[in-house]
């Protein structure tokens, strides 16, 4: 088995929904998105338009991420997941610089969302979990899907733009999507095989 997801970007409104749902999900501090959606402006007034590339962690196949870290903390689960154990992470930041895609953040403080006021009880309760000085990066919702259940940012895109699923699976709906349509990933030319695969249909 290999977890990974396919993003439909003729489909991607760049709606944020993803974003969202992964913050509101995972209860990151103040300032840390796992999930961003990146812009770009395409052609000139008056035929301009903007096109929409989701960007998270690629749960690559070759994890650069996890040949640098010196203590082990960074590890690639059996279904391809990329994952970090919070209680050997030293925060030396070796695999913030070596993930070609931006996708780990070194955890310096817990900022609450509304400056200058308590921490309300659903941030006391997110970020309970979270300890300054680690890294942090998403991890495909993996407390979801160990309840058989999808990625926060897979079941709440509006627009059903993205699929999640076994990409080793022949009769898997993301891998019948992959060998129907021409795909990509991003900076494949890295060789860390990612896991997260674009198609415009």
């Amino acid at each position: 088995m290999k977890y990974g997801l396919v993003i439909d970007l003729l489909r991607c409104t760049g709606c944020q929904a993803c974003a969202v749902a992964c913050k509101a999900e995972q209860g990151t501090p103040a300032g840390i998105s796992y999930n961003k959606v990146k812009l770009t402006e395409i052609g000139r007034y008056p035929k301009a338009k903007l096109r929409f590339l989701p960007i998270s962690c690629m749960h690559c196949r070759k994890p650069k991420c996890v040949e640098v870290c010196p203590t082990e903390a960074s590890y690639q689960h059996e279904d391809g997941i990329v994952l970090i154990d919070k209680k050997k992470c030293i925060g030396c930041g070796a695999c913030v610089l070596a993930c070609p895609y931006g996708s780990r953040t070194l955890l310096t403080s817990l900022n609450p969302y509304y400056e200058d006021r308590p921490l309300t009880p659903y941030e006391r309760l997110k970020l309970g979990p979270y300890k300054v000085g680690t890294v942090v990066k998403c991890d495909f919702c993996n407390h979801r899907l160990e309840g058989g259940r999808l990625p926060a940012c897979v079941e709440t895109c509006p627009a059903l733009a993205r699929c999640f699923g076994d990409l080793d699976d022949p009769e898997s709906e993301i891998a019948k999507l992959l060998k129907a349509h021409k795909s990509f990933a991003v900076k494949e030319e890295r060789q860390t095989e990612p896991s997260i695969y674009y198609i415009r249909i």
